[in-house]
């Protein structure tokens, strides 16, 4: 017998009607599931633009879960306003004993739920947060000394040890459609500009939003996961995964990912899911490390006095360094809200060690425009990147943009396509154009300081500068 007469199942970061733990466990406790969706005023009022990628992808995913519920039988109730407010208040109207979700790891969004859970406990209703967002989460993977791991490698090997079926297994929720109920007051559903959005370039970049959409990027990707290892690190390359929008907003199963990963027993496969424990690994240390969401996860580099300027933060954000693939990274990411993974890590190295920018001021930015944003991983990856992290990029490791440019977009394929000043300037020379003639500038139709700005740094005096600012503040490294 279902334990409840009545629940809700409150979708978040999880818009999918399959393989859902917390939309399943309501369907297996409840006689009545009644579905709902927040669009958050606590988070849409906090955004820098009114045409953000994420919240049309989010709206479109929303509207398609939405009749994919009611061809079951269901309904998907939206509401525009706080969560904190909306939850309580439609729980109460429709009668339900307990209220359903994934859970989220971000300390606000914790801070969130707590303040739910204690409104819908005032009414004497129950609060259940069911594990969804990624494979292992919190304790279930600890040390020998029953420590969280703060070192990646062997994070991943224990991780990779408890990944036995059990934890990839599907959830049937259309096995238990049937207890999914309608709504029983008339529903709307606000577009775009009711909630103060506009349309963005989503479609022309070709993201497709939705369970559809994540269906489609999957089976591309399964027909290429076995060369994923070796083209992963090449931007003019289709070689990775194209996924991480699907895993941001749950319009993919993280489990059938992973199950892919799994099945596909490939060298490319086994990298592909080393990328996701790395995924659980950031999640897992924001949970038990908070403190790394607001400073450096090693609290003494917090101490360090960054020197540069809003002139640097300003000529790296809008892609003018004079570093062909930091600027080619940039302009993708600001044209697109995507940033291929590789030049993820060479943009954030540039502004920490060569133009000496706090770390976190990068993060933000990459946080306002990422389509995938995840406040685990980008900081994970930025605190690795900036070598203040659990697991981090040693400080006196310093990523030098013109070999990196030569060993990862060798044609300058990349570079071209983004910056097309340089589409004509030859061979290697497109890496570092500073170094033509005024004979091959011409030739090239691109003149330094014209059409292409000069270095605004060098980068080897930087470098310098930058062992000697990390050495004032050097840490012990991490020990588990």
């Amino acid at each position: 017998m279902p334990a409840y007469a009545a629940a809700l199942h409150w979708f978040r970061r999880d818009l999918r009607d399959e393989d859902n733990a917390g939309l399943y466990y309501a369907l297996t406790s409840a006689s009545r599931v009644y579905c709902a969706f927040v669009f958050d005023s606590a988070i849409l009022d906090t955004l820098p633009s009114r045409a953000d990628r994420r919240v049309e992808f989010i709206h479109a995913s929303v509207a398609e879960l939405r009749e994919a519920l009611r061809r079951r039988g269901g309904d998907l109730i939206v509401a525009h306003g706080d969560a904190r407010v909306e939850i309580p208040l439609l729980a109460r109207r429709l009668g339900v004993d307990s209220v359903f979700a994934n859970a989220d790891y971000e300390p606000d969004a914790i801070a969130r739920d707590d303040a739910v859970r204690e409104a819908l406990a005032a009414d004497g209703r129950r609060f259940h947060l069911a594990k969804d967002h990624v494979l292992l989460e919190k304790d279930e993977v600890l040390s020998r000394s029953d420590r969280p791991f703060v070192v990646f490698t062997p994070y991943r090997t224990a991780w990779r040890a408890k990944l036995d079926p059990f934890y990839v297994k599907a959830y049937p929720c259309a096995k238990h459609a049937r207890a999914l109920a309608p709504a029983p007051f008339a529903t709307t559903m606000p577009d775009l500009m009711a909630l103060g959005f506009a349309k963005t370039n989503l479609s022309q970049i070709g993201i497709r939003p939705g369970m559809a959409g994540a269906s489609a990027a999957l089976a591309d990707f399964a027909a290429r996961i076995a060369r994923y290892g070796k083209t992963r690190d090449f931007p003019s390359v289709k070689g990775v995964s194209y996924l991480s929008v699907h895993h941001r907003f749950g319009t993919l199963s993280i489990r059938e990912a992973a199950r892919l990963a799994v099945s596909s027993r490939s060298e490319g496969a086994a990298t592909w899911l080393s990328e996701l424990a790395w995924r659980d690994f950031f999640v897992q240390i924001l949970w038990h490390y908070p403190h790394a969401a607001r400073g450096a996860f090693r609290p003494e580099y917090d101490a360090i006095e960054w020197p540069g300027d809003d002139a640097a933060f300003a000529a790296w954000s809008e892609a003018r360094t004079g570093y062909p693939l930091v600027d080619a990274a940039m302009r993708q990411l600001n044209s697109t809200g995507y940033m291929h993974n590789r030049l993820r890590m060479v943009a954030a190295s540039f502004l920490v060690k060569d133009l000496l920018v706090d770390w976190r001021r990068g993060e933000r930015l990459f946080a306002e425009r990422l389509n995938d944003f995840d406040l685990a991983a980008n900081n994970g990856n930025w605190q690795w990147a900036a070598s203040t992290g659990c697991d981090a990029q040693p400080w006196f490791r310093i990523f030098n943009p013109v070999t990196q440019s030569k060993r990862f977009d060798p044609e300058g394929r990349f570079i071209r396509r983004y910056v097309p000043e340089l589409k004509d300037v030859p061979g290697d020379l497109v890496h570092e154009p500073w170094t033509m003639s005024p004979a091959e500038q011409a030739a090239s139709r691109c003149a330094i300081g014209r059409d292409y700005p000069h270095p605004v740094v060098d980068h080897d005096v930087q470098r310098r500068k930058a062992l000697a600012l990390f050495a004032t503040r050097r840490a012990p490294g991490p020990t588990s």
